[in-house]
C-alpha cells in the first residue's frame, strides 16, 4: 500500500471514529433500556394493534430509531409519517425501516413535530397520533405541548391520540439520601450550601428500590392529563395526602399510569423493578415534618416540562 492510499484510509477511520464518537454523545443510553423493556414493548404493540383500522394515516411524534412506526404497519397501517428532532436518530430509524423492508410505508421527518405542515411534511392530517415522549414523571420530555400543537394543526377532525390520558400518582417520601441528589449542607466539613442555588426545583428521576427511604403517606393522585381532548396548559393541583407514620417529608414520589387505550396502561410505580423508567422525586424547598393521621395538603404544580411540590 502506497503512501497515499494509506493516508486516505487513515482518513476514513478517522472519520469513521469521529462520527461514531459523535453518535454515543448525541444519542441518550436510556434508548438501550427503552427498547429492551419487554414489557413497554408488548403493551405498545398490542395498543396498536387495537386501535388501527385499514386506511389509516398514522403520526409517530418521537421516532427514536423507528420502534413504533415499525409496529403501527405491523398492525396494518400503510401510511405511516414520523418525525425525530435528533439528525442521527432520523438517519438510524430511516436505516431500520429500510432493513425491515417497510420504506414504501414509512417516512420518516428529521424535524420536531411542532415544525411539521400538514400536506408540505405530511400528506395530510392523521387519523391516529402515536407519542411515548414521556419521562418519569410523563411530562418531562415535552409532551404537553407537543400534543396542543398536534392536536390543533396535525390531527384530523375526530382523531385519536395514543396515549389519550396519563394519571400522575404519589406520596410523601422521608430520604435523607434521594433529597441529597439535590442539595448539600457540609461535605468533608465544609460548607457547601452556596451549591444550592444550582439545584433543582422541579422533579428528577431516582430509582426508589435502589435508596434508603420511608414513604409516609397512603398514595394519591396527583394530576389526571387528558391528552386527546382536555386542557394540557400549565396549572396546579392541591391534594391532601394522609401520613401513616411520623416522619420528615423530602417531598412526593411519583409515578405514572399511562393509558394506551382498550385497558392497557403502562406504569413506572416503585413495585414495577423491570420498567426502564425510574419514579420521579418533587423535592420540596424545605423538609416538611408530618405525623400520623394529620392530613397535608400539597400543591402540585406543572409547566410544559417540570413538576414542583410544596406545602402551605
Amino acid at each position: 500500500m502506497n503512501l497515499q492510499a494509506l493516508s486516505a484510509l487513515h482518513s476514513e477511520q478517522n472519520k469513521t471514529e469521529t462520527v461514531t464518537r459523535v453518535s454515543q454523545r448525541s444519542i441518550p443510553r436510556w434508548h438501550f433500556a427503552m427498547l429492551n423493556d419487554a414489557e413497554r414493548n408488548d403493551a405498545l404493540a398490542v395498543a396498536l394493534e387495537r386501535q388501527i383500522k385499514p386506511g389509516m394515516h398514522v403520526l409517530d411524534i418521537g421516532s427514536g430509531s423507528g420502534l413504533l412506526a415499525l409496529m403501527a404497519v405491523q398492525a396494518g397501517a400503510t401510511k405511516v409519517t414520523t418525525c425525530e428532532a435528533n439528525p442521527i436518530l432520523a438517519e438510524i430509524a430511516r436505516q431500520v425501516i429500510g432493513e425491515h423492508g417497510m420504506s414504501e410505508f414509512i417516512t420518516v421527518v428529521p424535524a420536531m413535530s411542532t415544525e411539521l405542515v400538514a400536506g408540505r411534511d405530511l400528506p395530510d392530517r392523521a387519523d391516529l397520533i402515536v407519542s411515548e415522549i414521556v419521562d418519569c414523571g410523563l411530562i418531562g420530555e415535552g409532551l404537553l405541548p407537543t400534543m396542543r400543537h398536534a392536536r390543533q394543526h396535525l390531527l384530523a377532525p375526530g382523531g385519536r391520540i395514543m396515549p389519550p390520558s396519563g394519571r400522575l400518582r404519589g406520596a410523601l417520601l422521608e430520604s435523607k439520601v434521594v433529597a441529597g441528589f439535590n442539595r448539600v449542607t457540609v461535605a468533608a466539613g465544609f460548607d457547601m450550601r452556596a451549591l444550592n442555588v444550582t439545584a433543582t426545583s422541579g422533579h428528577f428521576p431516582v430509582r426508589l428500590s435502589t435508596w434508603p427511604h420511608r414513604v409516609l403517606s397512603e398514595h394519591a393522585e396527583l394530576v389526571d392529563f387528558d391528552i386527546e381532548h382536555g386542557d394540557l396548559d400549565n396549572g396546579q393541583r392541591r391534594v391532601p395526602l394522609h401520613p401513616v407514620a411520623d416522619g420528615t417529608a423530602h417531598g412526593v414520589v411519583a409515578w405514572f399510569e399511562m393509558d394506551l387505550g382498550g385497558g392497557i396502561v403502562l406504569r413506572n410505580s416503585p413495585d414495577n423493578i423491570g420498567s426502564h423508567w425510574m419514579q420521579a422525586f418533587i423535592p420540596f424547598a424545605e423538609p416538611v415534618p408530618v405525623r400520623a393521621l394529620r392530613t397535608v395538603d400539597v400543591t402540585i404544580q406543572w409547566d410544559d416540562t417540570k413538576l414542583f411540590a410544596s406545602v402551605a
